[in-house]
């Protein structure tokens, strides 16, 4: 999947004609993947390239930065997501630029002008542009007087509720993993490269692989049971914890985890988490040898949930 970054280097360059959808695409849920399916329908009829126009970074956290929304996908998460449903191209443009367009401009510059935009498929209620003052019967209009064409896609239930990345994050932080997983499609996940940490859970012999989360806040938090990508042919079983580790002081949050029967050398390596149940909240414990008798009936614990 071809990556463009900067709208200028697109208006500089003549273009294919495009199909194109728009939007933050955070989770890439299965309300963003009845949008994809519809694009690439359109692709290949008509013979054009499919591509996502999406933002980084994403608009509810550049609008507020102390109190962003739990972001469910980093970036190279989402690439691998939409690479993987046979999306052709993604231009992500940083929203700092082009988040001031009216919705004029946005049609004008980045979907004609920047993407040589034939076919615009979006969800149901779509708004764009500075203020989110666009909308479809804008797109409509302009498509009528510009020749290109529009498509609003349903949006997706869930025993009847409707599909979502706010509903996702909202059942994650109550531990409701059942639910995110079926509004997702698949179990929730993080990705990171493995770093090294402090060796404390080696001296308390659960080494742990230490991965940065790379998120102004997670969408998770907690102890889980979960199974871990990236290091065998098929996934392993382990305990994840995600947290600041308030018994040791700790202040930045954290994605831990303990791999059962596995002792490999694994600093570098890119792991996905797979989280599959909440065993419970983080605690602050009143010294290590408690925190590490909890730790014991953790790793008890998520090998029961995994098992069943």
């Amino acid at each position: 999947m071809l990556v463009h970054r900067h709208l200028s280097h697109l208006q500089r360059s003549p273009s294919r004609p495009r199909v194109v959808t728009v939007g933050a695409y955070d989770g890439v849920h299965r309300g963003h993947q009845e949008i994809l399916r519809r694009l690439k329908a359109c692709s290949r009829a008509s013979g054009m390239p499919a591509l996502v126009l999406s933002f980084e970074p994403l608009p509810r956290e550049f609008f507020s930065p102390d109190r962003p929304a739990a972001r469910l996908t980093r970036f190279r998460e989402r690439y691998h997501l939409l690479a993987n449903l046979g999306v052709d191209e993604l231009f992500c443009p940083s929203f700092r630029r082009i988040r001031r367009l009216s919705a004029r401009e946005f049609i004008e510059g980045v979907l004609l002008a920047g993407l040589n935009t034939r076919h615009v498929v979006v969800g149901e209620g779509f708004r764009f542009a500075a203020n989110r003052l666009g909308t479809l019967d804008d797109l409509r209009s302009a498509g009528e007087a510009r020749g290109f064409d529009v498509t609003e896609v349903p949006a997706i239930y869930w025993r009847g509720r409707r599909v979502s990345s706010t509903a996702i994050r909202k059942a994650l932080r109550g531990g409701d993993l059942a639910l995110a997983s079926d509004m997702l499609g698949r179990d929730y996940s993080i990705s990171g490269r493995v770093v090294r940490g402090i060796g404390l859970g080696k001296d308390l012999g659960f080494p742990t692989a230490n991965v940065n989360l790379h998120r102004r806040q997670a969408p998770v938090d907690g102890i889980f049971a979960a199974r871990i990508g990236g290091l065998a042919d098929g996934l392993l079983d382990g305990v994840a914890s995600v947290g600041t580790r308030p018994t040791v002081g700790g202040v930045e949050p954290l994605l831990e985890v303990f791999i059962f029967d596995f002792d490999r050398e694994i600093y570098g390596r890119y792991i996905t988490v797979h989280f599959i149940r909440r065993l419970r909240e983080e605690r602050k414990y009143a010294d290590l040898a408690t925190m590490k008798v909890q730790m014991y009936k953790d790793v008890e614990n998520a090998r029961a949930a995994l098992a069943a």
